[in-house]
Order: C-alpha cells, then sequence, then structure tokens
C-alpha cells in the first residue's frame, strides 16, 4: 500500500475515531446521574444539601481521593472500594431493622427467611426516587436510619476514633491517624459517599440496570452482571479474532521489501552533537533521579499494605502517609518516562535536520527548568492538600486533585501545559529545515510532527472539568489523559522516533520504514482511541460506551498478535554487523518492550479488559499486574532504551562497561516479572475468585485482604522488588558513569 493510501486511511481513523468519542462524550452528559438538589426523608426531613454533595467531592479529593480507595472502582488498592464498603454497610443495617420491624433477629433467621428480606432490600435500594421536576432523592425512614449510622462509622474512621477496632482499621487501610479534622469536612464528605453509592444502585430511568451497569458485584442488593456484559464481552471476542485474521493474511500476502548492503561503519559516529543536543543531558540526569525516587516511593506504598501505619516501626505515616507516596510515586511514573521521551525528542530534531536553530539550546534549557519547578511545585502542593493544609479550592489550584494520574493541582496542570507548548516549539523550529527538502523522510517527519502536537495538546484534555465537575464527566475527559495522551500519541511518538534512529543507523530503508510505521498507527490507533471506552463500563455512562469500549478495546490487543515478529526483527538488527554491537542495549530495551507489550498490555490487560471481566476485576490487585507492567514494563523500558540511544551520541568516542549495562537491563526486567508475577498477580487472581463467588466489597475488604496467607504473599514481592531496584539503580550509576568515567571502556 501506497504512503499516499495509508495516509488517507489514517486520517479516517483519525476523524471518525474523535468524531464518535465525541459524540459519546455529550451522551454521556446527557445521560449522567442527576446531582440532586437535595436529598430528604419522606417525612420532609433533609438529610444531605446537593452543595452538600459537591463539596464532599472536594473533601474527599483533598484527603487523596483516588489515592485512598476508590469511587467507582477507579483508584488504590489497600482502603476499600468506598461505593462497595457503603452499599455493603447500608444493606447490612437495613436487613438487621427490617427483620426488627418483625421483631426477629436477621442474623439467626434459615435462608428463605432471609431471601424475603433481601427481595425487601432490593426493592427500596434499586428504586430511583430521583423526582427531575424537583430535583429531589427521596430516602425512606429506614433507609435514612442506616445512612447516618454508615456515616457515623465513616465519621469515627477518618476523624480519628481512638477505639481498638478504629485504630485497627485505619491501620488495615493504610490511613492517617486523622485524615479530617472538621466534623463538617465529614459531613459532606458522607454525602459524597452516599450520592455515589446511590448512583451504583439505582436503576436508570426505563431500565433494571443501575447508571454504573449493577457496578459493584453484590447479590444482596441486586447488583448483578446484566446481559449487555455478556453480550458485548463475547463479541470483543469475535472482534478480536476476525481483526487478527485479518492482520495475518495482510502479512502473509505482503512481501518484505529487501534491505539495502548495511553500512560497514556506524553512520552516527562522526555526527557532532549540538548544543542543544548536548543540553539534553541534564534530562537524562533528571530522569535518572526521579527514577529512584519513584522506586523508593513503591516500596515505601507496597509496605503499606503489610504495615498500614508505620515503616518498619517508625512511624512515617505522620509526614508522608500513603496517600502521598502513592500519589508521588504515580506522578513520578509518568513524569520521568514523559521526560524521557521529550529529551530523545530534542535530541533528535536538530540530528534529523542538521540544523541548529538560534537560542535552541537556551530554549532546551529554559525548558528543563520550567519543568522542575512544576514537579517541584506539584510534589509540595500534593503533600499540603493531602496534609490539610489548603482549602478546598486552594486544595484544587495548588494541591491535590484527587484524580490517579492526574492528581497534580490545576495551576502546575496548565503549568505543565505550557511546557508542553514551549517543548513542541523547539521541536518544530528544529525540524522545519528538513521539511523544507521534501524528500522521503517527509512521512515520517509529518508523522512525527501529528505526534507531537498530540502530546502537547492533548494534555489540555485534564482541563476540561472543574473543580465540581460531575464525576462522569470528570472521569471521561481524565481518562483522555490517562489513555490517549499516555499510552496513545506518547506511543505513536516513540515508534516514530525508534523508524527514525534505525534509518539513520543504515539499518531500515527509509521507505519501508515509512510503510510500517504509518501501517502499525492506523492499527494502533484504529482501536487505542475508542478503546478509552473500556475505561468507564462502570463510571455511570450509557450502555453504548460499554458496546464501543469492548469492541475496540479488544482491537488495541491485534497489533500485538505479531509483536514477536517485532522483537525478533530487532534481535536481527542487533547482531546485523558488528558495530552495531556498540547499540546492543539500546536495542535490548526495544526487545524487552516487545516482550512486556505482548504480556502486560496483552495478556494481562486483555485479560481484565472485556466488560464482564472487568465487572469483577476493576480495581483488584489483577489491575495492578496490568498498570506495572504496562506502563513500566513498554513505556518505562522504551524510555530507558531510548534515554541509551540519545547517550550513545552523546558519548560516541568510547566503548560501554557492558557488564554494568547488562547487569541493569536483566535485573531491572527478571525484578519486574517476579514482583508482577509471584506476589501481585497471586493476591489479584484470589481477588477474583472472592469477588466472583460473594461480592465486590469482600474482595477489597480488610477482613479478606489482611489474613496470614495475603500477608505472606504480599512479602514474596521482597525478592523482585530488590532486584528491580537495584537493576534501577546500577543504571543511574551507568549513566552517571558516562560523563565521570567509570561506565567508559575502551575507545570505539
Amino acid at each position: 500500500m501506497t504512503p499516499k493510501k495509508l495516509w488517507y486511511a489514517l486520517a479516517t481513523v483519525i476523524l471518525l475515531s474523535f468524531g464518535v468519542l465525541g459524540f459519546f462524550g455529550v451522551e454521556i452528559f446527557r445521560t449522567m446521574p442527576p446531582f440532586p438538589k437535595q436529598v430528604v426523608t419522606t417525612e420532609g426531613e433533609v438529610l444531605f444539601e446537593g452543595q452538600d454533595i459537591k463539596d464532599g467531592q472536594n473533601v474527599w479529593q483533598s484527603i487523596g481521593g483516588q489515592t485512598v480507595g476508590s469511587i467507582w472502582g477507579h483508584g488504590a488498592y489497600i482502603a476499600p472500594d468506598w461505593n462497595a464498603d457503603y452499599l455493603h454497610r447500608e444493606s447490612v443495617i437495613m436487613l438487621r431493622k427490617l427483620a426488627e420491624q418483625d421483631g426477629l433477629d436477621y442474623s439467626t433467621l434459615p435462608e428463605e427467611e432471609k431471601a424475603k428480606y433481601q427481595v425487601l432490600l432490593r426493592q427500596e435500594l434499586r428504586k430511583n426516587t430521583y423526582d427531575p421536576t424537583t430535583g429531589i432523592i427521596t430516602y425512606s425512614p429506614l433507609r435514612a436510619e442506616a445512612a447516618r449510622e454508615v456515616g457515623e462509622h465513616y465519621a469515627k474512621l477518618f476523624l480519628g476514633d481512638d477505639a481498638p477496632e478504629y485504630v485497627k482499621l485505619r491501620s488495615d487501610y493504610a490511613l492517617r491517624g486523622k485524615s479530617l479534622e472538621d466534623p463538617a469536612k465529614m459531613a459532606k464528605m458522607n454525602a459524597f459517599f452516599a450520592w455515589t453509592s446511590w448512583v451504583c444502585v439505582a436503576s436508570r430511568p426505563g431500565s433494571d440496570v443501575s447508571y454504573t451497569n449493577n457496578w459493584p458485584h453484590d447479590p444482596v442488593i441486586g447488583n448483578v452482571a446484566p446481559t449487555s456484559l455478556h453480550l458485548w464481552s463475547g463479541f470483543s471476542v469475535l472482534m478480536l479474532l476476525t481483526a487478527v485474521g485479518i492482520l495475518v493474511y495482510y502479512y502473509a500476502q505482503s512481501k518484505e521489501d529487501e534491505e539495502g548492503p548495511l553500512p560497514t561503519e556506524d553512520p552516527l559516529r562522526g555526527m557532532k552533537p549540538t548544543a542543544s543536543m548536548r543540553a539534553t543531558i541534564k534530562y537524562i540526569w533528571i530522569v535518572s533521579a526521579l527514577m529512584l525516587v519513584q522506586m523508593v516511593l513503591g516500596a515505601i506504598t507496597a509496605h503499606y499494605g503489610v504495615e498500614g501505619d508505620a515503616l518498619f516501626s517508625l512511624p512515617i505515616q505522620d509526614f508522608l502517609p500513603q496517600a502521598v507516596s502513592r500519589s508521588w510515586h504515580v506522578q513520578l511514573a509518568i513524569l520521568w518516562i514523559a521526560t524521557s521521551w521529550l529529551a530523545t525528542g530534542l535530541y533528535i530534531a536538530p540530528a534529523v535536520s542538521g540544523t541548529e536553530p538560534k537560542y535552541q539550546a537556551l530554549g532546551v534549557n529554559v525548558l528543563f527548568g520550567a519543568l522542575i519547578f512544576v514537579v517541584v511545585g506539584s510534589l509540595v502542593g500534593q503533600w499540603m492538600g493531602v496534609m490539610q493544609k489548603l482549602g478546598l479550592i486552594e486544595n484544587f489550584w495548588l494541591g491535590h486533585q484527587g484524580y490517579e494520574y492526574v492528581e497534580l493541582g490545576r495551576i502546575w496542570q496548565i503549568l505543565l501545559l505550557v511546557g508542553l507548548v514551549l517543548w513542541l516549539f523547539l521541536m518544530i523550529r528544529a525540524l522545519i529545515p528538513a521539511l523544507k527538502r521534501k524528500d522521503e523522510n517527509r512521512h515520517l517527519l509529518t508523522l512525527f510532527i501529528i505526534a507531537s502536537l498530540a502530546i502537547a495538546f492533548f494534555y489540555a484534555a485534564g482541563l476540561m472539568y472543574g473543580r465540581q465537575t460531575h464525576m462522569a464527566i470528570a472521569e471521561y475527559w481524565r481518562w483522555w489523559v490517562v489513555h490517549l495522551w499516555v499510552e496513545g500519541f506518547f506511543e505513536v511518538f516513540a515508534t516514530v522516533v525508534a523508524a527514525f534512529l534505525f534509518c539513520r543507523l543504515g539499518l531500515l530503508r527509509i521507505k519501508s520504514a515509512t510503510t510500517s510505521v504509518l501501517f502499525s498507527t492506523i492499527i494502533f490507533l484504529a482501536g487505542g482511541i475508542l478503546g478509552t471506552f473500556h475505561h468507564l463500563y462502570f463510571s455511570a455512562t450509557p450502555t453504548g460506551v460499554l458496546a464501543l469500549g469492548a469492541t475496540f478495546s479488544a482491537l488495541e490487543i491485534v497489533p500485538l498478535v505479531l509483536i514477536g515478529m517485532e522483537a525478533y526483527h530487532n534481535y536481527k538488527l542487533s547482531k546485523a554487523t558488528k558495530w552495531i554491537e556498540d547499540y546492543k542495549w539500546p536495542i535490548y530495551c526495544f526487545i524487552a518492550m516487545c516482550f512486556w507489550n505482548f504480556l502486560g498490555a496483552g495478556i494481562f490487560g486483555f485479560a481484565i479488559n472485556p466488560p464482564i471481566a472487568l465487572y469483577y476485576l476493576q480495581g483488584l490487585n489483577t489491575t495492578a499486574v496490568h498498570g506495572h507492567a504496562a506502563l513500566f514494563g513498554v513505556y518505562g523500558i522504551l524510555g530507558i532504551g531510548l534515554m541509551l540511544f540519545c547517550l550513545r551520541g552523546l558519548y560516541p568516542d568510547y566503548k560501554w562497561n557492558d557488564k554494568l549495562i547488562g547487569t541493569a537491563f536483566w535485573m531491572i526486567n527478571i525484578g519486574l516479572f517476579l514482583m508482577v508475577t509471584i506476589s501481585v498477580l497471586p493476591i489479584g487472581i484470589l481477588q477474583a475468585h472472592e469477588s466472583i463467588t460473594n461480592a465486590y466489597w469482600s474482595a477489597r475488604s480488610a477482613e479478606f485482604l489482611q489474613q496470614d496467607f495475603m500477608q505472606v504473599i504480599r512479602w514474596m514481592r521482597m525478592p523482585g522488588d530488590l532486584l528491580l531496584g537495584t537493576g534501577e539503580l546500577l543504571l543511574v550509576i551507568f549513566i552517571f558513569g558516562l560523563h565521570f568515567g567509570w561506565s567508559r571502556k575502551a575507545k570505539r
């Protein structure tokens, strides 16, 4: 297929996909659960004001939001999902009171008698009592009593009641002694918990399925998987098989272009790094530092799962609570990975064009300073927010937004967007001379610029929701950032950069590389853009979102079917000629990335992505398995590989200390594999069994997760964590050793 036809196909995929994405964004807004003006009892007592719910959302965000348990399944794993927990506690109280009305003790009744009260409970909970004309949700006096009791429980939990059972429960949940100090704020957060839980059980108008498609699973309250989950899960598998067959046929009938003779020596050996290219070394150094800090924070966060109020008896919750350590761990992962890719772009742009624009080095240095300011400022702001040192409005702007992966306050989001636009400006001005030449590189260059534009501007999706925006809408835009920005266009950018590097080395012909990259981008974005919806199955979205998410997230797996061919191709390139040995470890990182793409994104990703699977597994440790293996295994190791390519050009005169970098490479990959498969995955499988067999709340409960054998499995992370951490440390030692000498060997 010619590049022209591929460009038409790519444009069609992008326009149609974003058209559908936008249309269903409007549908989500149109059908989202109502924000009530009030929640009142049938006797006229006001339980919550609508504004209390909105303020309660901000209170929840200020304590860490999705880094402290989860709402609608999105968030951290140590504390429970507050909706599942709330609904379970509410149902226990209401069943007890229903039986007491008949003078009976529910706990002693035979199962057939319990079933009668469970039917009454479901009739009560599942009836949608929202009146659109008045904007009021009505509770029965019985449900209002249950809401008060659940609220009292959460008040004791978050306000720091010193009763032994609450001290232990806070430790099990890794909560601070006093997450909140103001009872008025606690009352508002209770209103938020009550409303988001009501959304999970109240039937949509004209339907017997709740706003969250009956999530979370809890048969007692009538939350069981609806037919649509089974139907669209089956359809997604059929789509996957069909698309795989078409792709295999395409590759089977396509003849690979014959490559010309390989260069006899390194084509980049004589390239002299420009001032702006040399300036990127600071980015690589700061990436190295952030990587180590992020690794340490990950170890601390993992330890909170076994000792929720301390670190080996040191009371670090007082100054580094789990909400902060996890926020920093996740945020720094995104920042160091993104920075490594940004540095690669700044390095490769002058290399491709052969031109150094005036003041380019100054721009690179200014951008570096701006990134440091945003990183430090956002981390400090998150700490101040969680430690309750900011008001609710100040917290939104400067502190902790409470949304996983976009925790940083709005001011820091805006400044980061400004930095990305500056990066885009520096990239384009360096590439203009190459674009003017209109040679065979123009297709890759154009795709490179498109990917760069997307990286700069798609982050702006995180600015599309406000401080008190409806959760369904905020989740829609948040996943634009997480899925489309991080998982989508960074992948396209990295693919193009890798193709450029191999072409500059003379290992690939520009024509075949162009065709391959364009085709890969089409296949990836065909599933990847609308695959965003697979994160939104249970975020109070209509069934159409579920159908599209199931269908197109299955297509995301299609390119991974041929990942073995890509890995083998990269391996052949690493053996192609003698001088390519100097690029062994960057290429090995690309091979490792292929492995983790297959395992982390492919196997572990598809295991949880079909609706019927995610219905039971969302927010369990199975999600953490996919998250670690995909984010670090794919994007992190790819970022490391790109940095190593840059370092090869920045220190061109010496061979590397293969023993040091080789040990780091293998320890990182083996450590990650052991951590995921020996500890996190078994916990996730056990949780999945509990969720499917009993209920989702049980799989996330302290009673289940704090069993002795579960603690043993958590401690089994240690070997993998130690290997991974040591490997990262050796990698950093190697990187700095290129400058100071111990990583350099004989002259090339």
